[in-house]
């Protein structure tokens, strides 16, 4: 291939990139991509959002440092009251199917007290991670805020905490644990029985 070919072809090249930009401004500035919440994204953006989101938690999230009590009662109360306060709308609780958040959200949000926990101590501690970085951070675009500037460490691990038991919780074992401070004496008798439970 000759100099003045390849100078042809790299011109082309160029061309061919200038009307890609081109187009994908005019596109952006069209108002023809669907952005209501009812209109659900096409596969190849709902594979590119999640496939973006899940590396980028999994990167950022996997040097947080794990407590080694998040298994104690103390942690499962207080999370449990914060769940039932701030997340249980969008996310459900036992023996709930759907809220008016759940249908209107776009992506509709997980059902938390469904979802299976990894099995494993390494999946276990990479969920947990990923399950505080979420709640501290949030997700953009999705309706998931970030819990960080109201909420301490301390107060979204008890949050993950919670999450931990959540899908193993009765309804009835759902409402002791979430109990507000005005039934502390309800949930201090109730304890040994929800937490030994099978």
């Amino acid at each position: 291939m000759t100099v003045l070919k390849k100078g042809a072809c790299f011109k082309r090249l160029i061309a061919m990139a200038g009307v890609a930009v081109l187009g994908g401004v005019a596109f952006l500035y069209s108002g023809l991509y669907p952005m209501g919440a009812d209109d659900p994204h096409y596969d190849i953006t709902t594979w590119t959002l999640e496939t973006l989101r899940e590396n980028s938690i999994a990167r950022a999230s996997q040097d947080i440092e794990v407590p080694a009590d998040l298994g104690t009662v103390d942690r499962l109360l207080k999370g449990g009251a914060d769940y039932n306060g701030m997340c249980a709308g969008c996310h459900l609780k036992p023996g709930k199917s759907e809220s008016d958040f759940t249908l209107g959200l776009y992506p509709s949000p997980p059902d938390l007290a469904t979802i299976s926990r990894a099995d494993g101590d390494a999946d276990s501690k990479a969920e947990d991670q990923r399950n505080f970085w979420i709640i501290k951070h949030g997700i953009k675009a999705s309706g998931m805020p970030a819990w960080a500037p109201g909420h301490d460490d301390e107060r979204i691990w008890n949050m993950v905490a919670f999450l931990k038991r959540l899908p193993e919780l009765s309804a009835a074992q759902y409402q002791i644990l979430t109990a507000n401070a005005a039934g502390e004496g309800m949930i201090a008798n109730s304890t040994d029985r929800v937490t030994t439970e099978d």
